[in-house]
């Protein structure tokens, strides 16, 4: 007698899935993390948060607002102790893993330490850098601080804050000061419940006359006792989507009186008599922004790989349906439905990762240049030219790459079926804590257009004959303007065909913005106009520069089962990017409806291809169980055991029933009130037996 053959377990499943992978794993990992420095920095840091009571994971689903922030706050004490003892580099590092396991607490951290210590840093001079630092900065020991720009009424446009500074030459003192319920300084990380001091964007006003936003640092609570300074009122603005370890607040300032010396003057000065010096190249300030707009690029490729491990593990280890004559019901992720669900995903979340390394070394190229600058530099047109066109580069990335990663999450989330709405999954908090990145320090579709306006500008410099920055050379190329493909869909046939519809779609929205100036339009009206056309502009440049930067990176690499493997991947997310954006390369010309067919048969046929080294691509994340914090996601493919397990821990039946007394019971034992039968009080049956022997008699 033929018995079936046993179901393997998941985890059985998912050790299959990693037999005799093609490529090194590790090496893989130590590819994508651009160092094995990096990696073992990683692995030992995973090992270090595991084993802290402060970041355990496994309950912060069910924990409520208030305790979220305390534990939010139990965790600065170790991290103190870290940013006061690690270079830098290490540092930084370090909080980019956390900014994957715990997004409340690192956004937390990061206003002390990312926007209150980077406003001192990008702001202030050597001095006052060094007066802050000795009185705590670094140690939080004297000072802990939040950023308050962002108001009411204004976010996105900082030039428009209201929030005013008047200088008081008298007292040598600037007075802060909310005119009006709008200037109230909103949603500002920290304030609520935990910050002493804040760097406040106010209107400076000297002698009646407005010189533009600068940054004042100022006094919120006594140290000693955390009351409210006079003056200061602050409240908690309360629930939010997400990150609910954050205490977002609120600050009003009815005439607070600051030392003059507490306005950040490394680029404006203002004398003891009122004097106001403007820094000779306001572009210098586009530095700032660059660093936040870099690591939310290298988040998004993060957070997306952490919320890409749960979904591809649990599809490899789901079966659902016995097709064809197999015994077995299949794998979720043999289904090529699955496959093109998640495969293109995983692909772009390897090319925004490769995105996000060689941006971090641009960054700091461009810091170390701007550091060291001086008015009459030799190359300051150059260097300048390519800030601004870094500048315009990060912000496109910046918006596209965490729209990208936020629709990551949900697809994830969907692609697991029900268990994917459970809280536990971890998908819903990923969702919720990632939405804001869409937002804040620019919300995308601004964003998107300030990169628009960037490239029509480098547009006019190409038809004027200047060579352009290399983010933009390929503007320099007229001939790719009727460029065709020539069907061999290689990588450098993808990249030509990302230049050449670049090219046209910003050429559009350049004309178009000449079109309407030459109709009567100001400048700023017909950027307006054109805004449409500018955000298409910006997300095909965007996604070139993308597939652009991971390609080089790949072929820069030593030629090996890596590297090669890496190449299918950046096919896949090319190609797939052409499928996605197909009308714009079928409208240019670049390829033919038949040609666009071959690129679906393609993107099918390396979906498929992916799928076979989709457990080991995912492994070389390395990501730990600690930090995905899912049972569906589980490394050991013991996917039910443990989402059973935690279920049963988090949510233990109480001994009696809350509220079974109050309001179970009595529904169950109420009385029904006898009720009259209408139709017997009118006799209506006897009456319609009446109707319906008058019927027949006719």
């Amino acid at each position: 007698m033929a018995f079936p053959r046993p179901k393997p377990t998941t985890m059985e499943t998912l050790a299959m899935e990693r037999a005799n992978p093609p490529f090194n794993i590790r090496k893989m990992s130590i590819a994508m993390h651009g160092s094995e420095k990096a990696l073992i920095l990683k692995e030992k840091f995973m090992a270090e948060i595991a084993r802290h009571p402060a970041f355990k994971l496994s309950d912060i689903h069910d924990l409520s607002k208030d305790e979220l922030r305390e534990r939010t706050m139990e965790k600065f004490a170790s991290m103190v102790y870290f940013v006061t003892n690690e270079s830098l580099e290490t540092f930084q590092l370090r909080m980019q893993l956390i900014g994957i396991a715990d997004p409340s607490f690192w956004t937390r951290f990061g206003v002390a330490y990312g926007l209150f210590l980077g406003a001192l840093r990008s702001g202030a001079t050597p001095n006052q850098l060094s007066y802050w630092i000795d009185r705590g900065v670094l140690g939080l020991n004297g000072v802990i601080g939040c950023f308050a720009m962002t108001e009411l009424a204004h976010g996105s446009n900082v030039a428009g804050l209201e929030t005013t500074a008047t200088f008081d030459r008298g007292s040598d003192e600037f007075v802060i000061h909310t005119p009006h319920l709008g200037a109230t300084k909103w949603w500002i990380g920290g304030a609520a419940s935990t910050a002493t001091h804040a760097a406040v964007f106010a209107q400076m006003i000297v002698d009646g006359k407005r010189h533009g936003v600068k940054t004042f640092v100022t006094q919120l609570r006594d140290t000693k006792t955390f009351t409210l300074m006079p003056g200061v009122t602050i409240g908690d603005i309360g629930k939010k989507m997400g990150r609910d370890g954050i205490d977002n607040g609120y600050i009003q300032f009815t005439y607070v009186r600051v030392p003059r010396a507490h306005m950040l003057m490394k680029h404006t000065q203002v004398s003891r008599d009122g004097v106001v010096t403007e820094p000779p190249l306001a572009q210098l300030t586009y530095g700032a922004l660059l660093g936040g707009r870099t690591s939310m690029v290298t988040d998004s490729s993060n957070s997306a790989k952490k919320a890409l491990t749960v979904a591809v593990r649990y599809a490899a280890v789901r079966r659902q349906f016995a097709t064809g004559k197999n015994e077995l019901e299949t794998q979720l992720l043999d289904y090529p439905i699955h496959q093109r669900r998640l495969m293109p995903l995983v692909a772009q979340a390897i090319a925004i990762g490769f995105t996000g390394l060689r941006l971090q070394v641009m960054y700091e190229d461009m810091t170390q240049a701007l550091d060291t600058m001086e008015p009459s530099d030799p190359n300051l047109n150059d260097i300048l030219d390519k800030l601004k066109e870094t500048h315009a580069t990060s912000a496109g990335l910046k918006a596209f790459c965490t729209w990208a990663c936020l629709d990551t999450i949900d697809k994830c989330r969907q692609s697991c079926g029900g268990h994917g709405y459970s809280a536990y999954s971890n998908f819903p908090l990923m969702y919720a804590d990632f939405a804001v990145q869409c937002t804040w320090e620019g919300d995308n579709t601004i964003l998107s257009l300030q990169a628009g306006r960037s490239l029509v500008g480098a547009w006019g410099a190409a038809v004027r004959g200047k060579k352009l920055a290399p983010g933009v050379a390929y503007l320099n190329d007229s001939s790719l303007l009727s460029a065709k493909s020539d069907s061999s869909l290689s990588l450098s046939d993808i990249q030509r065909a990302w230049n050449c519809v670049a090219f046209n779609v910003i050429k559009k929205a350049a004309e178009e913005y000449v079109r309407l100036l030459k109709s009567g339009k100001t400048k700023d009206e017909a950027m307006e106009k054109c805004s449409q056309s500018r955000f298409i502009a910006a997300k095909i440049h965007t996604i070139g520069y993308i597939f652009r930067l991971f390609r080089e990176a790949v072929e820069e690499m030593k030629d090996d089962e890596e590297s090669r493997t890496l190449k299918t991947v950046a096919k896949l997310y090319g190609l797939w990017q052409i499928e996605e954006q197909q009308g714009y390369f079928l409208k240019y010309g670049y390829l033919d409806a038949q040609q666009m067919d071959k690129v679906q048969e393609s993107v099918d046929a390396l979906c498929q291809e992916v799928r076979g080294v989709a457990i080991p691509l995912i492994d070389s994340f390395a990501l730990s169980d600690h930090i995905i914090n899912s049972p569906l996601g589980r490394w050991d493919g013991s996917v039910y055991e443990s989402y059973f397990a935690q279920v049963q821990a988090a949510n233990p039946l109480p001994k009696e029933h809350p509220y079974f007394t109050r309001l179970i019971k009595p529904l169950l034992e109420r009385q029904n009130e006898d009720m009259e039968d209408p139709g017997s009080a009118m006799g209506l049956d006897d009456e319609l037996k009446e109707i319906e022997e008058e019927r027949k008699g006719e």
